[in-house]
């Protein structure tokens, strides 16, 4: 499998794309990869074909195309990216929200990781981008919260080492999905009024029902019914649980 330093800034483009229609975890149609990209069909489906090849997405002509494990690793990192650059490009350097997408696209792609966590800490840890109020994914290093990270904030990258696993927010989880709590973002004041509910790091929870217009998560964790208002929902993330597995089976165990 070609690694992520290996990939041209044209396949980071469309695995961008992807995380950004797929995160409902629905095939995306060819055609709107083509819309949003402006791009013929016919060269999405032949950049499509070269990245199912380097294991980074599953395409099928009738049904479309989703995310591997590894494409939706790097998806979320370079989406990361692009959104903390808008933070900065907005916030920082005061640069008009309508302009901030395009200078970020080209900014993208040569930020270092290392630039990215000390971005992410100068910001204070954002969790949405200035212009179309998008969620900042979280980053995959192996932290569990950003006091954590702050704390270890003289360590390297390559020293703190990275996830196995891809985690997801809350909010972007389907109804009746259960995922074991794996990072929170923000400051004590959060993890502490998240540790009042239940929700900490390990907690296993599942999805009772996910409001539409932004409104709260309503879940289940350690058998009680809880109602999370979107503004800290968001910042909840956790590594799915798969149907089948031990801890599936324990995750509602009290609903």
């Amino acid at each position: 499998m070609s690694s992520e330093k290996s990939l041209s800034e044209n396949a980071e483009e469309y695995l961008e794309v992807l995380y950004k229609l797929s995160l409902k975890k629905r095939p995306v149609k060819t055609t709107k990869i083509s819309n949003m990209l402006n791009i013929s069909p016919a060269s999405v489906t032949q950049m499509i074909k070269k990245l199912e090849k380097d294991g980074y997405v599953h395409y099928s002509p009738y049904k479309g195309v989703t995310l591997t494990e590894e494409g939706y690793k790097i998806a979320s990192n370079i989406t990361r990216k692009h959104r903390l650059l808008e933070r900065f490009l907005h916030d920082v350097l005061k640069i008009k929200k309508e302009k901030v997408h395009d200078q970020a696209c080209e900014m993208e792609h040569v930020l270092s990781d290392d630039a990215e966590r000390a971005l992410c800490q100068l910001l204070e840890n954002p969790d949405e981008c200035p212009d179309d109020k998008e969620l900042i994914p979280v980053c995959d290093f192996q932290f569990k919260t950003c006091e954590e990270c702050r704390m270890r904030r003289q360590e390297e990258v390559n020293e703190v080492g990275k996830r196995d696993k891809n985690l997801v927010s809350i909010t972007d989880m389907k109804k009746k999905e259960k995922g074991k709590v794996s990072f929170i973002r923000g400051d004590y004041k959060v993890i502490r009024r998240l540790m009042d509910m239940g929700i900490t790091m390990g907690a296993e929870i599942g999805i009772l029902e996910v409001a539409p217009f932004k409104g709260p998560v309503e879940l289940l964790v350690r058998g009680s019914n809880l109602a999370l208002g979107r503004d800290i929902a968001k910042n909840v993330f956790v590594e799915i649980i798969k149907e089948n597995t031990p801890e599936s089976k324990g995750a509602l165990a009290h609903g």
